[in-house]
């Protein structure tokens, strides 16, 4: 009989801190003139520290590099579909890779041109969690990125402590249609057992049945929210913003967690924020418009100074 002492898996143990980020090879787009994006994301071990990774020796991408645009700062757990860079057509076989160190761990994202790598919006929307296991439909199909515009000037200057608002117009096309929690497209939105559980119970309350999935989901809404791509100090953006990373914790304001629901939209489309930066620096704030299945973004550069 084997003892049951085991220590627990890797994979089964959670950490708030002290954990690396593995850099992510997400796949490839082709561009109406024939040169191709490759999409990358990442994966931060931890659920609450946030990692500054200045590009450089630690965080590159090669051949041509070190920067191509990638962020620095990064937010905890998986994020998908961060960036991409651009190839020419006549790209071949070669590889673009992207490589992180951190507490003395290198970890490298292989980028190629690969054909089973080869993504299109009706994949980001299904690896996002938007869309149920081989889900698709004409509306799904049709489905295009909300349109972002931004006020202002791209490069900015700021004193630190002093608010630095941020607006941001976004449109979109409707699609999908904008659900609440359990709204994943293509998925049951009653769970199974959710009739057992209740007659068993007595109550429908949605934070008592169990999920209707036991993947990851997305709940599909459109909302627009402001994030540190690049700069190490810290940064308050208020209202605070809907978390942009997979935080699939039960109350978190995320659309992949449970009971979440969608931010009213402004009648006018305008969405409005202010930044306080408490350090000199450089920074790139992003501001990410998500239907729920396809994002839009847009940077603005921040010069703080005393």
């Amino acid at each position: 009989m084997l003892a049951s002492h085991e220590r627990p898996a890797a994979q089964s143990l959670t950490y708030n801190s002290g954990q690396t980020v593995s850099p992510g090879y997400e796949g490839w787009e082709e561009n109406p003139d024939a040169s191709f994006n490759f999409l990358f994301g990442y994966m931060n071990r931890n659920w609450q520290e946030e990692i500054d990774v200045p590009v450089g020796p630690d965080n590159n991408i090669e051949p041509g590099g070190p920067d191509f645009g990638q962020p620095t700062h990064f937010l905890p757990r998986r994020n998908r579909f961060v960036f991409k860079v651009r190839v020419p057509k006549d790209w071949g076989e070669k590889e673009l890779v992207w490589t992180l160190t951190m507490r003395g761990k290198a970890e490298k994202a292989y980028a190629t041109l690969r054909l089973d790598s080869k993504v299109d919006d009706v994949v980001k929307a299904s690896e996002t969690g938007a869309l149920g296991a081989g889900t698709s439909s004409p509306e799904v199909r049709a489905n295009r990125p909300p349109v972002i515009r931004l006020d202002g000037d791209r490069h900015r200057t700021v004193k630190a402590g002093q608010p630095l608002p941020l607006v941001a117009w976004v449109t979109d096309d409707g699609v999908p249609k904008r659900r609440g929690q359990g709204g994943v497209v293509g998925s049951n939105t009653r769970a199974r057992g959710s009739d057992e559980f209740a007659a068993l119970f007595g109550t429908r309350n949605p934070a008592m049945i169990p999920p209707s999935r036991a993947t990851v989901g997305k709940v599909v809404g459109l909302h627009l929210s402001w994030f540190v791509y690049r700069g190490a100090g810290s940064v308050k953006i208020d209202p605070p913003q809907v978390e942009v990373w997979e935080d699939t914790r039960t109350g978190a304001n995320s659309p992949w967690a449970p009971l979440w629901t969608p931010p009213e939209l402004p009648a006018d489309g305008k969405w409005t924020a202010t930044a306080i930066f408490n350090e000199p620096g450089t920074y790139v704030l992003c501001a990410r418009a998500d239907d729920g299945a396809l994002v839009a973004d847009e940077q603005v550069t921040v010069t703080v100074t005393r």
